[in-house]
């Protein structure tokens, strides 16, 4: 068809608000014309009533930086990936950068639902402005995460080891092992005012970059301060805190090794004299003056310890140390989320389904507890980061599909719980069978119900 274009003039217009000529054409498809329709709409409706075009305005900066969030979550998994790929060299793993990517992508995921939250007040209210700040940035580089960025807190360790070098200069001695420990001690538990936190439920307390920031307290008192307490409250905030003496220790040339033993994470230098270690010097060995009062506590497994069993203990390596790291996020995470259902277990309802004093079909949507959904989604995203450095730990696994199911993603649990039982014991298998089972069922239950049928499946 040729294209037939007739001008209008003003004089003729229905309505004023045209322009002064307008072109109708009739070679466009008609779903065209409603797209022009719909702009000149848009158009004319922000002219005579601002606030509307501010709506419009402040609806296209949101899904801007949602864009952005949803970007940044997903460069950050990828960064965490990359940086523990089983490809690379142990030693060659940075801990800060994988746990500043792991609190990048967490930060992203909060601040997306903070968005996603304005916007459905601002949808509700059309009188309210978006609470929410202008972005001024646009890479995972430059996401601002606790008042830096992560290439910004990488120079924070920067910082820190050359102010351990600047207090050994000051004293006019030799780089002696005991001094640079204790400077070490000095910078971070004096200077800087790191100490650990009581509250296992404050995830303040839980990211490096929150923990780097912490001015939590000072004094000779936290020179002799624990890094590894007994009691397992305070275990996030001591893993967090070895890995910035290790962090620190490597940037001034000085390789610090690390071990579980018990409920305690210690760290000491690496020597191949160990019995070294133990030698006392001004009231302390130095295996205390670096793991603290819990070497020196008799209810600590280390006050037991020897320059012996130290060799005998297996030396964590870095991918072990970011896993204990992610396995406390989880146990955070879980803990806030399940808060309003005191004592709730992963497994619980893996004991209902197997107790055969039960009703055969007690487990169904209803009897899923309520859970905080944020910190669920967060102890799930951690357990699937931990997942990529342990794929076969049928456990976690298991877990894992637990969070699924108490999430109500039962076709992904399904998935998580079926590969679980490949790798689990023949009894913790025979256990996850009928629960995967009517977990199953519960699937098709719901693809049941969504095509508009009524009743359940039997």
């Amino acid at each position: 068809m040729l294209s037939t274009s007739y001008w209008v003039p003003t004089a003729a217009m229905a309505f004023p608000t045209f322009p002064d000529h307008c072109f109708f054409r009739y070679d466009h498809h008609h779903r065209n014309d409603h797209k022009d329709l719909r702009r000149w709409r848009i158009r004319t409706t922000a002219a005579a009533y601002p606030l509307f075009s501010n709506q419009i305005q402040l609806t296209k900066d949101s899904s801007s930086r949602h864009k952005l969030y949803q970007e940044a979550i997903k460069t950050s998994r990828d960064k965490f990936t990359r940086e523990i790929s089983f490809q690379s060299k142990d030693k060659d793993i940075s801990l800060a950068k994988a746990l500043l990517y792991v609190a990048a992508e967490d930060e992203a995921f909060m601040s997306f639902n903070r968005e996603m939250d304005a916007c459905s007040i601002l949808n509700e209210r059309r009188n309210v402005s978006s609470p929410s700040e202008a972005i001024d940035w646009d890479s995972l580089e430059q996401m601002p995460l606790g008042g830096k960025t992560i290439p910004e807190w990488l120079s924070e360790l920067d910082a820190i080891a050359k102010e351990v070098e600047a207090e050994l200069v000051s004293r006019d001695i030799g780089c002696h092992l005991v001094e640079v420990l204790e400077a070490v001690n000095l910078v971070l538990f004096e200077s800087r005012g790191l100490t650990r936190s009581p509250v296992l439920v404050n995830s303040k307390h839980s990211y490096l970059h929150s923990v780097l920031s912490s001015r939590c307290g000072s004094g000779k008192a936290l020179f002799y301060f624990p890094f590894a307490s007994t009691y397992m409250i305070l275990v996030i905030a001591a893993i967090l805190l070895s890995i910035i003496y290790i962090e620190v220790c490597r940037r001034l040339g000085l390789t610090i090794v690390g071990s579980r033993v018990g409920e305690d994470f210690l760290i000491w230098p690496q020597t191949g004299y160990p019995e070294e270690l133990f030698k006392v010097t001004s009231g302390h060995s130095l295996f205390a003056i670096v793991n603290g009062r819990c070497v020196e506590d008799p209810r600590s497994m280390a006050s037991d310890l020897t320059g012996t069993s130290l060799l005998g203990l297996e030396i964590a390596t870095n991918r072990d140390i970011i896993g204990i790291a992610l396995a406390n996020l989880i146990r955070l995470h879980w803990k806030r989320a399940s808060r309003s259902n005191h004592g709730l277990m992963l497994t619980s309802p893996l004991r209902h389904v197997n107790d055969t004093g039960e009703k055969p079909n007690m487990m169904d949507k209803s009897n899923v507890p309520l859970l905080r959904p944020q910190d669920l989604r967060l102890a799930i995203m951690a357990s699937e980061r931990l997942l990529i450095l342990q794929p076969h730990n049928w456990a976690l696994r298991r877990d894992h599909g637990m969070m699924l199911y108490y999430n109500r993603e039962y076709g992904k649990a399904v998935q998580e719980l079926s590969i679980c039982m490949a790798f689990a014991p023949e009894e913790e298998a025979e256990i996850l069978e009928p629960f995967v089972e009517k977990l199953h069922l519960m699937r098709l239950e719901s693809s049941w119900k969504s095509l508009g049928h009524t009743g359940r499946l039997t």
